[in-house]
């Protein structure tokens, strides 16, 4: 991992990083040979030409860079959590409801090739 990464990460309070740490460990054990960079000032994880980008903000976490249709159905069965410009917006109280393999499910659809 980047250290822009990990620095990211430590900069996250630690009320907060739960989530994100979560989100983290989901990627990598679906896609364990992403590259995980920062860009756009956020963290970022590669595979081939697929990008997924995942930043934490006030509200939670917000997935970004998956491309319609290539979401495993999560946005179908969560409308609630995309908003009007493709992001998935992620606050605890929802990540709480969302299992681990509906996650990595998004995941997988997202950065395979």
């Amino acid at each position: 991992m980047d250290d822009a990464v990990r620095d990211y990460i430590d900069a996250i309070a630690p009320e907060r990083r739960q989530l994100f740490e979560r989100i983290h460990r989901l990627i990598l054990e679906a896609q364990p040979d992403a590259a995980v960079l920062i860009s756009y000032q956020i963290p970022t994880y590669k595979v081939g030409d697929r990008r997924l980008f995942v930043g934490m903000w006030k509200h939670g976490v917000s997935i970004y860079g998956w491309q319609e249709g290539r979401d495993a159905g999560f946005t179908a069965r969560h409308p609630e959590l995309k908003t009007s410009k493709g992001t998935i917006q992620l606050r605890p109280d929802d990540a709480a409801k969302i299992s681990d393999d509906e996650l990595r499910d998004l995941v997988r659809a997202a950065l395979d090739g």
